[in-house]
């Protein structure tokens, strides 16, 4: 983010809040923001949920699904073999059918983001470009329990490493806090951070850990709150805490996405992330995604899954539909 667009960003932020973003202005903003109907929620999600889609369009579906897939592996036990293995698997997710589309993304922590770019040489790039990005954890992942200089530092790091994404995580205790203020300055700040030499930036997905907020309305607020500090993307989960992604959850966040839209003209991403394993249930999520903010969200740089396992279901239903029945679990690799 340049000077210049930091500085339109902020004076759009004090028109919609009233005020500079401080604690104050931002609690009277974000709790003047109308409460969420859980159960009506619950029930849209519900019947979202229950649409079926033929089998002409499940195979359009299927090769959807992994184009916008964030192939991840997030352990202690990461090594450089692992990750060019994800890569590869991400290049070529069905070695036997080179009309399988690549993922989106392959999403590391931050030292293994030059083993991930080198794996990739030249496929490593843009998504909507036919390419694979790399993107990396940041900002002390999982917890957000670091001091600013750290984060920011982890960060930068990641960035000059190569990473073209950056998925940070908000300090949800003082989220929860009300200290509204500090997570808006730190998101704004590790947006700074994703600044490079020649003037681009790194992609920033801000991760809400929905599994910790508690309620809807706090949801709702801290996806309001990681837009107005510049967000590219509002994320669902780590996938560390339980519950992760889910489906109310995620139509909560495109509903604010798509207020926002309608609201500056601005399309925002999502991510729902942790917990989406079978083929059938993210179709459900392409569902609520087309109901919800449009088809033209359906591309990388508005949404993505991030998932491990995920891929390998949708692998196995593929090839259901191409030869009729389904190959053992042995031809799909593990992760």
């Amino acid at each position: 983010m340049t000077s210049t667009d930091l500085a339109v960003a902020r004076d759009r932020v004090r028109d919609l809040v009233g005020g500079e973003p401080n604690d104050l202005t931002l609690r009277g903003f974000l709790h003047g923001l109308p409460g969420v109907d859980a159960v009506g929620l619950s029930q849209r999600a519900d019947g979202l949920g229950t649409r079926s889609i033929k089998t002409t369009s499940k195979a359009w579906a299927l090769d959807r699904i992994i184009s916008l897939i964030d192939l991840t592996t997030l352990e202690g036990a990461d090594t450089p073999g692992k990750v060019r293995s994800l890569v590869s698997k991400a290049v070529h997710p069905d070695a036997s059918d080179p009309t399988c589309p690549q993922v989106a993304a392959v999403c590391v922590y931050g030292d293994m983001v030059p083993y991930a770019v080198e794996a990739l040489g030249a496929r490593h790039g843009d998504p909507d470009h036919g390419l694979v990005s790399v993107a990396a954890v940041a900002t002390a992942f999982p917890s957000g329990r670091a001091s600013l200089a750290v984060k920011l530092a982890d960060t930068a790091d990641a960035v000059a490493a190569g990473a073209d994404e950056i998925d940070m995580v908000i300090d949800r205790g003082a989220f929860l806090a009300g200290d509204y203020g500090r997570v808006f300055d730190e998101i704004v700040q590790v947006k700074q951070a994703c600044a490079r030499p020649d003037g681009t930036s790194a992609s920033l997905k801000v991760i809400l850990e929905t599994g910790e907020l508690n309620t809807y309305d706090n949801v709702k607020r801290a996806s309001w709150l990681a837009i107005l500090a510049g967000g590219d993307f509002i994320k669902t989960s780590t996938g560390k805490v339980s519950p992760a992604a889910t489906l109310p959850v995620t139509l909560l966040m495109l509903e604010v996405v798509r207020d926002w839209h309608r609201l500056t003209g601005e399309k925002i991403g999502v991510k729902p992330a942790g917990g989406i394993r079978t083929a059938k249930d993210a179709i459900k999520y392409l569902v609520t995604v087309a109901e919800t903010v449009g088809e033209q969200w359906l591309q990388p740089h508005l949404f993505r899954y991030g998932a491990s396992s995920l891929l390998n279901d949708v692998l196995r239903q593929r090839q259901k539909l191409a030869s009729g029945h389904y190959t053992g679990t042995d031809y799909v690799t593990i992760d």
